[in-house]
């Protein structure tokens, strides 16, 4: 079986990742959703755009995006009554979880049949696929 140049550089960024989040101040003013590596186009950087808690809903997310998706990762309540999902529409995204919901508005269309979510370890990953812009 080949082996792949990049695992070793990548296993030992996930453990200088894990070491970096272990060694956080408990503090209020930290927080971290979820972690997730995006590997793009060489020199691409994605940002950060909203990080924090939906003011009402309780269910804590971030958003990050490039120019072709963008991606949201949230936490989900411990102990919730029934299954997570994501309600994809065109100009937003909708994380229900029970009576809990946190509604999430988008800067740009989306594409919401190529546009999808998983829910696993209490983390719901959602990426949704932007919808391309018509020049004249």
């Amino acid at each position: 079986m080949p082996v792949n140049p990049y695992d070793d550089f990548l296993k030992n960024l996930a453990r200088m990742v894990e070491d970096m989040i272990r060694e956080m101040p408990d503090t209020d003013g930290v927080r971290f959703v979820g972690c997730t590596i995006i590997a793009g186009n060489p020199g691409d950087v994605p940002q950060v755009i909203y990080m924090g808690k939906s003011p009402v809903e309780e269910i804590e997310y971030e958003i990050v995006e490039d120019e072709n998706y963008v991606f949201v990762t949230g936490r989900l309540p411990p102990q919730s009554p029934g299954a997570a999902y994501a309600d994809i529409a065109p100009e937003q995204v909708t994380i229900i979880v029970g009576e809990k919901k946190a509604v999430i508005p988008l800067g740009d269309r989306i594409d919401v049949i190529h546009s999808f979510y998983q829910v696993r370890h209490g983390v719901i990953d959602i990426i949704l696929k932007k919808k391309k812009k018509v020049t004249p």
